[in-house]
């Protein structure tokens, strides 16, 4: 198993991805749809290659690649669904399953939007793989990764249209800062929105 997937990660990285290419900017879906299914793909530097080479389209890059991250993690999804508890046993102790279970059952979908928004070395898979084995319906997981996959990526945008390619390091060794950063700024635009809105009388 282990030297098929090698042959496949080969096949990937010199033949499949080149080609992938020269595709512009639908390149970014599949690319991710791969690399959140079952072959690891260096998504981060590939799409700041792209965001750094069109910037004025920074922002379609992350929902694209947002959007083949929701979809090529029903991949992972589906087998713990099918039934992998045993399969996830075999991989974390007992203590560590019923604490992830734990936050399953109180909240599902800050469960799978989190890790989503964290750079590797974050297990993401193992998440997603949870949230089959734990049963979470799929319109909510498809969203929860897709929404926690766009602010990673949306940040990333930004610190590489701001400090070039590069930014992928500083992503990587900043990650929780930069997220709860991005998230903070979230919040208060929604808060600044919402406060309007009601001050004109347009909100029920």
């Amino acid at each position: 198993m282990k030297a098929l997937l090698a042959h496949l990660a080969h096949y990937w990285h010199f033949i499949l991805l080149p080609a992938l290419a020269k595709l512009g900017i639908a390149a970014t879906f599949i690319v991710s749809v791969f690399d959140s299914s079952f072959i690891p793909v260096p998504i981060d530097a590939f799409l700041a290659v792209y965001i750094w080479s069109d910037k004025s389209h920074f922002w379609l890059y992350p929902l694209l690649a947002a959007a083949g991250s929701a979809v090529g993690g029903l991949v992972p999804y589906w087998i713990g669904r099918a039934g992998g508890e045993l399969f996830l046993l075999n991989r974390i102790d007992r203590a560590k399953f019923e604490k992830l279970r734990l936050h399953f059952e109180r909240q599902e979908f800050l469960a799978v939007m989190i890790p989503s928004m964290l750079p590797p070395p974050t297990p993401w898979k193992l998440f997603v793989f949870a949230a089959g084995v734990f049963e979470m319906r799929m319109f909510p997981f498809m969203l929860a990764v897709f929404f926690g996959r766009l602010v990673r990526w949306l940040t990333l945008s930004v610190l590489v249209i701001r400090f070039g390619p590069g930014a992928v390091d500083l992503v990587a060794h900043h990650a929780i800062a930069t997220v709860l950063s991005v998230l903070g700024l979230a919040v208060l635009g929604f808060a600044i929105w919402w406060w309007r809105k009601k001050r004109s009388g347009k909100l029920v």
